[in-house]
């Protein structure tokens, strides 16, 4: 698009740069929010990793027991379910991320008597790794969507810092410089019109 070299155009320039210098330190604000953020979830995201890794370790011991039941494997397969998962959206700057509100497990109905002791923990290692994996999703959801903002945020930051408000600059201090010197070749053109009368 080509510059016009007058006045208006030179107002219009200014009033972008002023409104490209006032939106700038706000995008620059949530660039820095999202940015802490995304620092958070990822230290939570390794922390729910490390729980997983930690209790698959703790429950390595069922391993062999479940090895050599005598239980059929459809019975340890409906063992526990999940009921239902609630997941909510808060707004984090903008972006709305997932957040696991409630958890809900369904147990199937087992005998006591009649399963082997270790049958117990086998249902509460079910459902605290069922519980885990649906948090290392929401939690890897969330780190994905912070990413995603903060590239657009910082991509914005960069436009107008980096683009825009160098650009303006650039269109001003041209239109000034072509102003002057019209209006110094006017001057001119009015002395010689002067000494010629």
């Amino acid at each position: 698009m080509a510059l016009a070299l007058n006045k208006s155009s030179l107002k219009q320039q200014r009033d972008q740069l002023s409104l490209f210098r006032k939106f700038l330190p706000s995008l620059d604000l949530k660039r820095q929010q999202l940015l802490a953020a995304l620092k958070e979830a990822r230290v939570q995201l390794e922390q729910v990793e490390a729980e997983i890794r930690r209790f698959d370790q703790l429950t390595e011991s069922l391993y062999p027991l479940l090895g050599s039941a005598t239980l059929a494997t459809q019975d340890l397969s409906q063992l526990v379910r999940v009921k239902a998962v609630r997941i909510e959206t808060e707004n984090l700057a903008g972006v709305h991320l997932p957040t696991v509100r409630e958890l809900e497990f369904e147990v199937a109905p087992y005998s006591t008597l009649a399963t082997p002791f270790w049958v117990d923990s086998l249902v509460e290692a079910l459902r605290h790794m069922a519980e885990l994996r649906i948090r290392y999703s929401v939690q890897r959801q969330r780190v994905e969507q912070l990413e995603t903002a903060g590239r657009r945020v910082t991509q914005r930051v960069n436009l107008f810092d980096k683009v825009l408000i160098p650009q303006a600059q650039q269109s001003i201090k041209r239109i000034q410089i072509f102003l002057a010197d019209q209006e110094r070749s006017a001057v001119v053109s009015s002395k010689i019109a002067k000494t010629k009368r």
